[in-house]
């Protein structure tokens, strides 16, 4: 939290809910400085990197990036209360005593009592338990709600050295299993070949990815469709990828060989 006023960020694809949230949240909250607010999920992570507010009010339903996958990427870093226009089928997911939440349209009443827990959250100076898991089973849950898919994975959070890192997934390169862990090698800064190991199972990963861009090729690894510079056939019903910019062969294993079938 701030030295002096506890900070948030609203995130809602409605400019006229954005503002009315912020009204209420002065009427209610005057102490509470709203430091961004942003249109979509995509630019609520990028405003939370730039300005790390302490309280996050994230509209459930964005385009792109939902504000429950928002709210992966962010994880522990600030307290987060999501925003639903959903009804009963949604709110039950989300009473789970770690994740708070407001239907809209906000009743003042039930923002006074996220307003409340929200100040003791702050005074223990620890966010909710917000796992990894528990979002991910909520963002299952509201897309079988919606009746689609959810929107692939189009960022991931990685710890490289003390430095935690979001990584842009059109970036990455390929995707290699490590044990429990999943290798992701990427483009970093100014272009140049960057790696990190992340504790995500590549079967998790892989079920997120966008399949239009993302192809499993061995049991271990799965590429960018857009890395690959080009493939070359070994004798024994294999093949290796190579790709733009790095000096690794990817192995193709004979089970995903058809997809290379026009070489």
């Amino acid at each position: 939290m701030s030295a002096n006023r506890p900070t948030a960020l609203i995130a809602d694809d409605e400019p006229l809910l954005r503002e009315a949230l912020s009204r209420q949240l002065e009427q209610a909250w005057p102490e509470l400085e709203i430091v961004a607010q942003a249109r979509n999920g995509r630019e609520a992570v990028q405003l939370f990197e730039s300005r790390r507010p302490d309280i996050c009010f994230l509209d459930v339903h964005m385009p792109g990036i939902s504000g429950v996958e928002a709210a992966r990427y962010i994880g522990r870093q600030a307290h987060l209360v999501f925003v639903t226009a959903y009804d009963q089928y949604a709110v039950e997911a989300f009473a789970q005593g770690v994740l708070d939440y407001l239907v809209k349209p906000v009743e003042a009443a039930r923002l006074a009592e996220t307003v409340a827990r929200l100040k003791e959250r702050l005074a223990a100076a620890t966010p909710a338990s917000n796992t990894e898991q528990l979002l991910r089973e909520l963002a299952e849950q509201l897309a079988h709600f919606r009746g689609d898919s959810p929107a692939p994975l189009r960022w991931i959070r990685a710890q490289v050295g003390q430095t935690l890192r979001l990584i842009a997934v059109d970036e990455i390169d390929y995707l290699r299993a490590d044990t429990k862990y999943t290798r992701v090698a990427w483009r970093g800064n100014a272009g140049e070949p960057d790696e990190a190991l992340i504790r995500i199972p590549l079967k998790e990963l892989m079920a997120q990815l966008d399949p239009e861009q993302f192809a499993q090729v061995h049991r271990s690894v799965v590429v960018n469709l857009r890395a690959i510079s080009h493939v070359t056939r070994a004798d024994n019903e294999t093949a290796g990828i190579h790709l733009k910019g790095r000096e690794e062969i990817l192995p193709v294993s004979r089970n995903y060989l058809h997809l290379f079938r026009q070489m």
